[in-house]
């Protein structure tokens, strides 16, 4: 009698995990399409701190209007996080920090000092105790050397 080390399987019966791959290559791509496009109406682009959520509409109006003053997107990133740190916490700010430099990679060189400023603002605001604790690794923990440099 010959014992065999390999277990034998069945050609036709694949398992759960094939079935389980299978619908989530389906469903996947579609989530992250519509939540991609979902994020990207939520950011704002306008440069008004007031405007949380906008619409396709409200982002060509607002980039038509010749009477605002110019400003950098990052000096209008950076401003907006700035306000939500105020309004909400650091780790809502920091969050929205990390998806704008997802959704526009062009950004991504202004992030450091976005989230340094939001270690300084969050300084201010609670205490660099707590401020500490909403640290993350966004842009290469930047947050928290804003952090020190406000506590210093």
């Amino acid at each position: 009698m010959k014992h065999s080390t390999t277990q034998q399987t069945r050609r036709g019966h694949r398992g759960p995990a094939r079935r389980i791959g299978r619908s989530l290559a389906l469903v996947l791509p579609v989530v992250l399409v519509l939540s991609g496009t979902l994020a990207v109406t939520r950011v704002n682009w306008s440069g008004n701190p007031s405007d949380s959520v906008l619409t396709a509409s409200d982002v060509s109006s607002a980039a038509g209007s010749a009477h605002a003053p110019s400003r950098s997107p990052q000096e209008v990133l950076r401003d907006q996080l700035l306000t939500e740190l105020q309004q909400k916490d650091p780790g809502v700010a920091l969050t929205h920090l990390q998806q704008a430099m997802n959704e526009r990679p062009s950004l991504a060189r202004h992030c450091t000092s976005i989230a340094r400023a939001l270690g300084r603002a969050a300084v201010r605001v609670y205490g660099p105790t707590r401020a500490q604790s909403f640290a993350r690794p966004v842009c290469d923990t930047s947050f928290a050397s804003g952090v020190l440099a406000a506590h210093s």
